[in-house]
């Protein structure tokens, strides 16, 4: 019995050792037992557009779009994990319904590169769709544009009333939307904002996976600033949640869209890839994204029987209409093992095939303190016909000691060369060279059908931004007087010699102390 009762004792004493670490086990597991992981509440889909443009330039539009099953203004919400937290906390703390705010550099050339996905002006352009409950819509306006500011390090604090409006027409909301009443609304554009580096960098931050994964990593500054349209943007809008639309969800569309100079970065050729254009190629997806892709449109424009050629080829094709014309889109998908080769490296090409018969524009583009431009096309001209080529160029300034001693006078450009076969009206017959005359021996034609000519336009007189040249003068004889001055008291102080002399006689005090010693018979001094 006493055996019995001690083994009871340890048992019990067990047992209550144990409860504790098992309602610790418990408390962890949850009161059900255990629990499966919640689903996630947010999304992130990213794709990338490749569009071989009319004119022979290459335009890429990049778009990430975040969407997060969340009504951040009734829910508190606490932790973020896709969608940026400074985006979200603007949205709770404004009261914010929509958000569109653009950073572009150049302008889209619709006649030469068609419409595009999204049109911007030039500069930044920010306009908001602000909450029904919002009691001061311009001093939220304000402190809006005075936060952005410091969040793409950007001028947008330059925003005020002076250039702000309120339109009724334009700018409805491109999400969801009970009322539009305008009164909610502010409009602004800075057309003199420069886009550059530090507007890029925040806005990439913004990502996921920021610019270490997935269609990121393509976005190197000096790539993309080195084109001819430079547009990067950021959408904010509630969405329905399902079809019925009982909830909303809130999605960030980031937007960023560039034209290459194909003829530029293809060394005269309309060719181009992934690493030509932007120096990287594609290694792996973005982890964080339920969809990465790469479009690249493969339509066939028949532009002087000219072909495409993807390489390499991709999976799947996509037929659609985009802005009333019919395009096909060669499909790779970053999350498909097949895409990304055994290097872990795509790099995706585009070549132009062109007949043989067809002949082909030979164009050198020109680098600047080396080389001039190149441009030589053969052409067959009908008669009584009319052949007009021209150029885009940019006016850029020179450096100070490459301008002329008139430089208000204009630079030349060299004329250009126009080498022509023309038929002849009387078919000429072959005569020995040495027996012809001069001036007929000096372009010989093998046929006398036609015969050669060689013509040259006028120099062209180009008029470049000229600086005020007056300036540095000035300053260099302004900067010289005060040198000179400065220099020759300070060099006149530390080489003058100075010497004390004693006087001779004294003065008129000495004398008239002596005057009265003497009276007073003391020794003179």
């Amino acid at each position: 019995m006493g055996a019995s009762a001690a083994g009871k004792a340890e048992v019990a004493a067990g047992m209550a050792a144990a409860m504790p670490l098992a309602l610790f086990v418990l408390l962890l597991l949850g009161p059900g037992g255990w629990c499966l992981a919640e689903p996630q509440r947010d999304s992130l889909r990213e794709e990338l557009v490749i569009t071989p443009l009319p004119s022979g330039d290459v335009a890429a539009t990049f778009q990430f779009r975040t969407r997060w099953d969340s009504e951040l203004q009734r829910e508190g919400v606490s932790h973020y994990r896709l969608f940026p937290k400074a985006l979200g906390q603007l949205i709770s703390k404004y009261s914010l319904r929509e958000l569109h705010l653009s950073f572009t550099q150049g302008f889209w050339r619709t006649r030469y590169w068609g419409p595009p996905f999204l049109q911007a002006p030039s500069g930044a352009e920010l306009w908001v769709w602000f909450q029904d409950t919002v009691t001061n819509v311009d001093k939220s306006w304000k402190e809006l544009s005075n936060v952005l500011s410091g969040i793409f390090c950007a001028s947008l604090n330059f925003i005020d009333s002076t250039n702000t409006v309120t339109p009724t027409a334009s700018f409805k909301p491109l999400g969801l939307a009970n009322d539009t009443d305008h009164y909610f609304l502010r409009y602004a554009v800075l057309p003199r904002e420069v886009v550059c580096t530090e507007n890029l960098t925040p806005w990439k931050k913004l990502l996921p996976c920021s610019s270490k994964a997935g269609l990121s990593v393509l976005l190197k500054a000096d790539r993309l600033f080195h084109t001819s349209y430079h547009s990067q943007a950021v959408h904010i809008r509630p969405v329905c949640r399902n079809a019925r639309c009982t909830s909303i969800s809130w999605e960030l569309r980031q937007t960023l869209s560039v034209v290459f100079d194909a003829f530029i970065t293809g060394q005269g050729k309309k060719d181009w890839s992934l690493f030509r254009m932007f120096s990287r190629t594609l290694t792996e997806p973005c982890p964080l994204a339920s969809e990465s892709r790469v479009y690249v449109d493969i339509t066939n424009y028949n532009q002087d029987n000219e072909t495409l050629e993807v390489n390499p080829p991709p999976t799947t094709t996509y037929q659609d209409v985009i802005l009333g014309t019919r395009k096909t889109y060669a499909i790779y998908d970053l999350l498909d093992t097949a895409t990304i080769n055994n290097s872990r490296n795509l790099n995706i090409q585009l070549k132009w095939k062109r007949p043989a018969e067809n002949g082909y524009i030979h164009y050198q583009p020109a680098q600047d303190r080396l080389q001039p431009h190149l441009l030589e096309m053969l052409i067959q001209l009908p008669a009584n016909s009319v052949t007009k080529v021209s150029i885009q160029f940019e006016r850029a300034l020179l450096k100070w000691t490459e301008y002329t001693p008139d430089p208000n006078h204009g630079f030349y450009v060299s004329p250009s060369v126009l080498s022509a076969l023309v038929p002849s009206m009387v078919a000429a017959k072959p005569v020995d060279w040495e027996e012809s005359p001069l001036f007929n021996s000096l372009f010989p034609v093998s046929d006398g059908s036609n015969y050669f000519v060689r013509l040259y336009t006028e120099p062209l007189l180009v008029n470049l931004p000229t600086p005020d040249f007056s300036m540095p003068y000035n300053v260099i004889c302004l900067t010289c007087t005060v040198v000179a001055v400065c220099y020759g008291s300070f060099y006149n102080l530390l080489t003058r010699t100075f010497h004390i002399e004693e006087p001779r006689t004294g003065g008129l005090a000495k004398r008239l102390a002596n005057l009265i010693r003497r009276i007073r018979g003391v020794p003179l001094l």
